[in-house]
């Protein structure tokens, strides 16, 4: 009875714990890594025997320093390693220590409270202290553990995760020194390949601290968790590990200051993990995951007596997550990224992602289709299950083809999946493939306006412009109306009518790039590498183009007001935005901007998400784009000017090459070249104005939903208008009838900020967590391939011809980005929000795209080189770093002379 009173009494606030007595529920009191622990000793696992000093004990000494939350960091760091210990925390831990032993040797680790949590794993920020012996060292271990709460590192760590820096506590574990013959990392999910049930174990000889540190090359092995089968091992040269020092603390020994203590012995060539201790270490990897329902990264040591012993176990929080189970036929599927292919890294939230599964619904031919149209959201981003399309001769050529302009990274990436035997062609009765094929094809009715737009261009421009105003039409609806009606409205609009809205003005830019590909393949051998690119600069009719060129026009009307030009050199863009709000701008510039708003205020950057602020809701960007444009001095350089070279190249170009076609093989073969030229600039430009109009359409969807998110708003239903977008319209629905959302939304807006900070996404995912494009990468690194080119040099596909040589920026996110003219844009992709940015752009280099996408689109038509495809280019170069762009090679290459450190 005493026990269950206390279980049900608040818990008492003590200053040392045992961890034997530690349990998940106690991460507020222990922090991450002692409660990991706790659940560790409680289902058996080998631990060894510790304490915990609880947040308590910190708590009580921070405030005796009088520490203050406005203190600078060093100021707090300086005030926590000298403060004295109450002597009640003092008896209490010595108590604890003596419990262990007599001046036994001790582990002392730092255990925050958003440590080692699914969140976040804080590894490496905070401070551990090895081989600690007697009770003065062991006071002074924990004082600086309390003090490494404060580093520098620490401290970044907090912001960039969005964790408030004074919400946070810590604890300090202690606990017996293994005096390891081995030790090392384990993670229960491959880290580099995503790949799940593939355990990954690096060892090396000493303590774990070496290889933490990266003081040693370690040997490591891949284990299959299922069968217990060793996959793959790498012995590493292992020159080098840590001991215990005596006396306390710890020292590095050479491997031949090693060699000579244990009589020559030691060999780096061998193995420092026997087989059976592989398995060993990768069973108790399995179990831990199993305990803890995720995948696991793990430290380990193998104490003198051959035990292991388990000192640290925390949740992997790099991986993608996975696709949700689709057990349909049993076997492995794999994911195309749809988000990276429209240019977008950052996930949506969950309402732009439920649009599009409306929108996908809506488009799925009759009886669900074939499995190649199935959606996915993972990791709150858009996939399309490709499974189907691999597995079919047919469809694995069309995929590979279509993605050869869209994306040409993705097809090595999908020939590498080819080879795995999962995803080996099935042979399919031709009845049913050919089925498959017509429900894979265009509508029938959008063929015949493709041709009809092939012979006669001016006659399909006029329809898209009866097409839009059919669909202006459809985007009003009649005030005043109800909540329910506006989610009748917009459900309308997705499920029915944007898309074949959308495919009503698709043709004529359909047909400019069938007229291009008549006249690639007139021309042949007459045009090599990437000489009809040119022919694609200056395209009339480009909504993006026309935009950018607008906003040009912006700057140059302001840049004649001296009060506007120093308000937006001097001021920050958040705070000109909000006066832009409170119309306190200069004149000149307040009524340039709303002008320019007006007409593209419905744009922004990620704009296919719903949930996106507009420009015309906040233009801080615009502004951003604007400032960076009154730095352009060089008139020659001006984009309109830029634009205007750019077009009469192009024709000069077509005429050249018609001309070389007459000479090579008639008049008459030169005047088909030229005709088929002529069509592909009259309607080609037109590829950017379908998901125009489509933005149109979001931004008319966007408003309504912000009429239903001020309504549960005000009913106290969420919390704020926005929050209407981390739901989707069913449970919009459910707000509308009483339904208290507050609880939902709070945790789909923290999945969503920690997705922000994802960096790494996968092009192509499998069922399993493998992330193929890196597991090729990790091939090709082992088999030395690739080799091929010089050092420096980065490898992608041609977007856009000509060489450039100038300083690298690498941007990440377009808002607030700044480029100084001339510089070389590297971006893991784009979208029509980040092209205010190619206008002073000297070139571009992406990690994404291929000849068709956006980025390589309007970097022809600027005329700027461009490289797309280019794998990691965005951590392989570094802003600062000088490098050329060699847009018809498809290279980039840097200049290792003079690497910067700069964003190192």
């Amino acid at each position: 009875m005493a026990e269950q009173a206390e279980q049900r009494a608040p818990r008492p606030a003590g200053t040392v714990i045992s961890l034997a007595r530690v349990d998940a529920d106690m991460v507020p009191e222990v922090g991450g890594k002692a409660a990991n622990l706790g659940v560790l000793l409680s289902a058996g696992m080998p631990v060894p025997p510790g304490f915990c000093v609880t947040t308590a004990a910190y708590g009580r000494v921070a405030a005796a320093a009088g520490v203050q939350p406005s203190e600078p960091a060093e100021q707090i760091r300086g005030r926590l390693a000298s403060a004295p210990l109450p002597e009640d925390i003092t008896e209490a831990i010595l108590t604890a220590y003596a419990g262990l032993g007599e001046d036994t040797p001790v582990a002392v680790r730092s255990s925050a409270t958003a440590e080692d949590l699914p969140e976040a794993s804080f590894a490496g920020q905070l401070d551990t202290y090895l081989n600690v012996v007697g009770p003065d060292l062991l006071l002074d271990a924990i004082r600086r553990c309390w003090a490494s709460l404060w580093t520098d590192r620490a401290v970044a760590y907090r912001a960039d995760h969005g964790i408030g820096q004074h919400s946070i506590s810590i604890a300090v574990v202690v606990q017996e020194m293994v005096d390891a013959d081995v030790a090392g990392v384990m993670f229960t999910a491959n880290p580099l390949t995503g790949r799940r049930r593939e355990i990954v174990i690096d060892a090396a000889p000493g303590l774990g601290e070496a290889l933490v540190s990266g003081a040693v090359n370690p040997d490591q092995f891949t284990v299959d968790a299922a069968t217990g089968e060793i996959l793959q091992r790498s012995l590493g040269d292992k020159r080098t590990e840590i001991r215990p020092a005596p006396g306390g603390g710890t020292r590095l020994l050479r491997r031949q200051d090693r060699d000579r203590q244990d009589g020559g012995r030691q060999d780096g060539r061998r193995a420092c993990l026997t087989d059976e201790q592989v398995r060993s270490l990768a069973r108790i990897g399995t179990l831990a995951e199993e305990l803890y329902g995720e995948p696991q990264d793990l430290e380990w040591a193998i104490a003198p007596d051959g035990g292991i012993r388990v000192v640290q176990s925390r949740p992997i929080t790099t991986l993608f997550p996975l696709p949700e189970p689709d057990n349909h036929d049993g076997g492995a599927r794999a994911y195309l990224c749809a988000s990276l292919l429209q240019g977008l890294t950052r996930p949506l939230t969950p309402m732009g992602l439920a649009s599009f599964a409306l929108m996908s619904d809506s488009s799925r031919p009759a009886g669900n289709g074939p499995a190649a149209y199935r959606s996915a959201q993972i990791g709150m981003r858009m996939f399309v299950d490709v499974t189907s399309l691999l597995r079919s001769k047919g469809g694995r050529r069309g995929l590979l083809r279509a993605m050869k302009v869209a994306d040409a990274r993705s097809v090595d990436v999908l020939a590498y999946l080819g080879a795995d035997p999962r995803f080996a062609l099935t042979r399919a009765p031709k009845l049913g493939s050919l089925k498959s094929g017509l429900r894979a094809a265009p509508p029938f009715g959008l063929l015949r306006q493709v041709l009809r737009a092939l012979v006669n261009p001016v006659a399909a421009l006029e329809r898209v412009s009866a097409a839009d105003h059919e669909l202006d039409r459809m985007l009003v609806l009649p005030e005043p109306v109800s909540g329910a009606r506006r989610l009748d409205f917009v459900e309308r609009l997705l499920t029915k009518e944007i898309t074949p809205a959308v495919m009503r003005v698709l043709p004529p830019a359909a047909a400019g790039y069938v007229w291009l590909g008549l006249g690639r393949l007139l021309l042949g051998r007459l045009a090599p590498g990437g000489e009809l690119q040119a022919v694609l600069r200056g395209l009339p009719h480009n909504v993006t183009t026309e935009m950018d060129l607008e906003l040009w026009r912006t700057a140059s009307s302001i840049r004649d007001d001296p009060e506007s030009v120093r308000a937006l050199t001097a001021e920050e863009p958040r705070v000109l935005a909000g006066r832009y709000a409170d119309g306190t701008l200069p004149a000149a510039c307040q009524a340039a901007l709303r002008a320019f708003l007006a007409r593209y205020g419905h744009r922004a950057v990620a704009e296919i998400d719903l949930g996106v602020p507009r420009w015309g809701e906040d233009p801080a960007h615009i502004i951003n784009a604007l400032a960076n444009y009154l730095k352009l001095a060089d008139p020659e350089l001006a984009p309109d000017r830029v634009f205007r070279r750019a077009a009469e190249n192009a024709e000069a170009k077509a005429a050249e090459l018609a001309a070389r076609a007459a000479r090579s093989r008639g008049r008459l073969f030169g005047k088909l070249v030229a005709h088929s030229l002529r069509r592909a600039r009259a309607t080609a430009g037109m590829r950017e104005y379908p998901k125009f109009r489509l933005i149109v359409a979001f931004a008319v969807l966007r408003r309504q939903l912000q009429l239903v998110g001020e309504e549960l708003a005000d009913a106290g239903r969420i919390q704020v208008p926005d929050d209407v977008f981390f739901l989707d319209l069913t449970e919009a629905r459910v707000g509308l009838r009483g339904a208290d959302l507050r609880g939902p939304v709070a945790e789909r807006r923290q999945s969503y900020q920690r997705e922000m900070r994802r960096r790494r996404i996968p092009r192509l995912l499998l069922s399993d967590g493998t992330d193929v494009e890196a597991a090729m990468a990790a091939t090709q690194a082992a088999s030395s391939a690739g080799g091929r080119l010089q050092p420096g040099t980065l490898a992608g596909a041609p977007a856009s011809a000509g060489t450039v040589t100038g300083k690298a920026r690498v941007i990440l996110d377009p808002a607030g980005a700044h480029l100084e003219p001339g510089e070389i844009l590297v971006a893991p992709s784009t979208d029509p929000g980040w092209t205010p940015l190619f206008m002073t752009a000297g070139a571009l280099v992406m990690e994404m795209g291929g000849p068709i996408s956006h980025g390589a689109v309007v970097a022809r038509e600027y005329g700027i080189p461009a490289v797309v495809g280019v794998f990691e280019a965005t951590t392989r170069i570094r802003t600062g770093d000088t490098v050329t762009v060699d847009g018809a090679a498809g290279t980039v290459v840097l200049d290792l002379s003079c690497a910067s450190d700069g964003g190192r």
